[in-house]
């Protein structure tokens, strides 16, 4: 570090220096609110610490939404968090993934690298830095938001044709270094350079179209997951009964053990396919009763404010005209008698709009019950049928399973009597040397195969009970946190009435 900069006193960003920040940015009207309660770190999205001779950076890793960070004139040597001044190395940028701005001006960077995640980054500038390999500017195609980029006074910026191979890179920019790119420039650069971009562009195609197979996959696959349906489709469910099962692979050399094999796969993938149809059909009979409660909610809910509107829209109108003659009477007996007018007229509205609200709270009851019953029923009707078609695949697997050792000691007792043909595999021949063995290793697989099944149809069971619990008890909590605040509302209203009548015509007005 220079002379100059030894003399200056290095600080550490802290959460003290991060929330006088947010303090000074905040509007005048905010400032004190922001001064009393703490922000949370998640609604902050800029941030400006210049001239804070900051050495090191910590402590913004909970500011998830930060689009802007603006750290210009400080002494930073490394990229904690995010960092300028005397940097070397980009790094530490993984979390701010919303980071739309960066400034690396006037650093030590030599190489740009480690801003894969920051795909909402907009602007970006390394101006006045070490880059020296032209090439490393194809880096930055990755980032597809990039409109704005700064490198000049970079080395490399002194080559010839600098800026077409730039622009013929980031077809995307609309400034470079300052300066609008022109459509006749974008063109020029695309034809000089097309030889060395039309590879990049036939791979990013390859690439984003594997891209899109794996979400549609995983998209698919989250369907399932909330259908409780995932890995049903096909054979994937048979398969992993078999996985890893090194003691029933030996048995395919056996005559007759592939046949059964396959017999048994048909029946059970279809009783698979049974359970994942069955499951995406439960899955659209759930939405939609959710769905019909929580409209038919809204419609009630829709129905009672207006009523209220219209109680409050009648008592206003005449609170009004009683507030101007209590106004003009001052005081007196005249005031007195329209003060009690109004007690009890806002009395009456108190038990008109606790009347309305018992009211819906019983309709909403009822409609919740009415819920309730309508899940246990889709609830207890989805674990029947489940259980009733696992029940079928453990049947297919008991039967498989007293299939495959009855063929095995037949050809036991066959070998035996020399009965088996002369070109009998001599593999075969080997796995039936010892009978018990291999009985109890198909017993050992078949109990395996057993409790993968149920383990499968206790996951479903477990999901439709936390769904149906979850479910329940959210619109139950809705209501209830809805009532709670509803009563709550009308007593602050009937507060702020009878408030308001009370400071009305105590003192006649001066002329």
């Amino acid at each position: 570090m220079s002379q100059f900069l030894s003399n200056i006193e290095p600080n550490i960003i802290d959460d003290e220096m991060v929330q006088k920040a947010i303090e000074e940015r905040s509007p005048d009207n905010l400032g004190e609110l922001a001064r009393e309660e703490s922000v949370k770190p998640k609604v902050v999205t800029q941030l400006q610490l210049s001239f804070k001779s900051i050495l090191q950076i910590d402590n913004l890793w909970p500011l998830e939404n930060l689009t802007k960070l603006q750290l210009d004139n400080n002494i930073i040597e490394k990229i904690e968090d995010l960092s300028f001044n005397n940097i070397e190395v980009i790094e530490g940028l993984d979390t701010l993934v919303k980071l739309q701005d960066l400034s690396l001006y006037s650093n030590r960077i030599s190489k740009i690298e480690h801003m894969d995640t920051l795909q909402e980054l907009q602007i970006f500038s390394i101006g006045k830095n070490n880059l020296t390999i032209l090439e490393d500017v194809v880096y930055l195609r990755r980032l597809k938001n990039l409109r704005t980029l700064n490198l000049s006074g970079n080395p490399f910026c002194s080559q010839e044709h600098y800026t077409l191979f730039v622009v013929a890179h980031l077809p995307s920019l609309v400034y470079l270094d300052f300066k609008l790119v022109r459509d006749s420039t974008r063109e020029t650069a695309a034809l000089k350079y097309q030889d060395l971009t039309k590879p990049l562009e036939q791979e990013e195609a390859h690439v984003l179209a594997l891209q899109e197979v794996e979400e549609a996959k995983q998209k698919e696959l989250e369907y399932h997951q909330t259908a409780f349906v995932e890995y049903l489709n096909g054979s994937l469910l048979f398969d992993s009964l078999y996985a890893e099962d090194r003691e029933t692979a030996k048995l395919a050399c056996l005559p007759g053990v592939e046949d059964l094999l396959q017999a048994y796969k048909k029946e059970f993938v279809l009783v698979s396919e049974n359970l994942y149809n069955y499951g995406l059909e439960e899955y659209e009979k759930r939405e939609a009763a959710v769905s019909k409660f929580y409209k038919r909610l809204r419609e009630i809910l829709a129905v009672n404010q207006q009523e209220s509107k219209r109680i409050i829209s009648g008592f206003e109108s005449r609170n009004q005209r009683r507030l101007d003659e209590l106004y003009q009477a001052g005081s007196g007996d005249i005031a007195e008698s329209k003060r009690a007018q109004g007690k009890e007229d806002i009395h009456q509205l108190w038990d008109a709009l606790m009347t309305l609200e018992a009211l819906v709270s019983n309709d909403l009851e009822e409609l919740l019950q009415d819920f309730k019953r309508s899940i246990d029923v889709i609830a207890s009707t989805f674990t029947e049928n489940i259980q009733g078609m696992f029940s079928r695949c453990r049947d297919l697997e008991n039967e498989h399973h007293e299939k495959l050792v009855e063929l095995i000691i037949t050809t036991k007792e066959k070998l035996d009597m020399d009965e088996l043909e002369e070109d009998f595999p001599d593999d075969a021949r080997m796995l039936l040397v010892d009978e018990n063995t291999i009985v109890n290793a198909m017993n050992v697989s078949h109990s395996i195969r057993l409790r993968k099944i149920d383990k499968r149809e206790s996951d479903m069971l477990c999901n439709i009970y936390q769904w149906q619990i979850s479910v329940t008890e959210k619109a139950f909590q809705t209501e209830n946190d809805r009532n709670r605040s509803c009563i709550q509302k009308i007593i602050c209203f009937i507060n702020s009435l009878q408030k308001e009548l009370d400071n009305t015509g105590i003192q006649k007005p001066t002329e």
